[in-house]
């Protein structure tokens, strides 16, 4: 099955990729499944989620092979969880979601750019105006921030940009409100009518800020 660009699609990633190009998306930009059971748990802090067992194993390598192929530059939220999986690279990615007590101070996403590392300050208060629907959903800002940095390391801007773990939609809704394109994969059918529902309601802006 060809994958169209401005398109969600419901699947294992894993063979949907297989059927698109080598090098041909400028982009992944994901967050996968750490294997850290976020959300064994019915309950996370404030809020309440289905229990689905979704994060409780990593994806296999064959699944990073498959987007080292298809794409030119790569930014994977979580690396830290998939070092074993990926190669050096000076040009990570911090978000510092501000102190907090028991929960983290901040998230990494590795990157394929050899450029600079950079600090990405949104706090959870910010983020949570997104509208919360995933244990593990990224803020809207840095996804932007994650897009714009993508450019200034790839010395192009990013066209056309995949997400073969999409959750809730946040990369499709960055791409979007930026005028990329994209194409965005999840296994869950939940998941992608949430996505669906977020990119009816998302106007397309076109611009640049961070």
């Amino acid at each position: 099955m060809k994958l169209k660009p401005n398109n969600i699609y419901q699947g294992d990633c894993l063979e949907l990729m297989k059927d698109i190009p080598d090098n041909s998306i400028d982009l992944v930009l994901t967050d996968p499944p750490y294997g850290i059971k976020a959300d064994s748990s019915p309950i996370r802090g404030i809020y309440r989620y289905e229990k689905t067992n979704w994060d409780d194993e990593r994806p296999k390598k064959e699944y990073f092979d498959e987007i080292f192929r298809i794409s030119k530059n790569q930014i994977i939220w979580g690396g830290n969880y998939f070092i074993d999986y990926l190669y050096p690279s000076m040009g990570w990615i911090v978000w510092d979601k501000g102190r907090n007590f028991s929960l983290s101070d901040g998230e990494l996403a590795w990157t394929s750019f050899q450029k600079a590392l950079r600090i990405f300050s949104v706090s959870r208060v910010k983020a949570l105006m997104d509208g919360k629907v995933h244990p593990t959903q990224k803020s809207l800002k840095i996804m932007k921030r994650c897009i714009k940095y993508a450019d200034k390391g790839s010395g192009n801007k990013i066209n056309l940009i995949l997400d073969p773990f999409l959750g809730s939609g946040t990369t499709a809704v960055a791409c979007k409100e930026l005028g990329r394109k994209y194409i965005g994969i999840d296994i869950s059918k939940d998941y992608i009518n949430i996505a669906e529902d977020r990119l009816k309601r998302t106007k397309v802006y076109n611009n640049e800020y961070f």
